[in-house]
């Protein structure tokens, strides 16, 4: 039996300042991937939208779409 094996992950306030740049255009890149990509969402007691996060998988992902896209649109970075 296969166990998940994520212990902590970071909200997307996080990774776009990591990454310099903003939660929407995170929101925007990362719509298509699902939790076999490393997002999830995280639900806390008054929540009722949750707030997007990534594993390290996830985040690893992000910076490849964050790549992909200034490399296609290099005027937008």
């Amino acid at each position: 039996m296969q166990r998940n094996k994520v212990h902590h992950v970071s909200t997307i306030e996080r990774v776009a300042r990591d990454l310099s740049v903003s939660e929407a255009l995170i929101q925007d890149l990362t719509l298509g991937l699902e939790p076999e990509d490393g997002v999830i969402w995280v639900y806390g007691a008054n929540d009722a939208d949750g707030i997007l996060a990534f594993t390290d998988e996830g985040f690893e992902e992000v910076k490849l779409l964050l790549e992909e896209y200034h490399r296609l649109s290099p005027s937008k970075a």
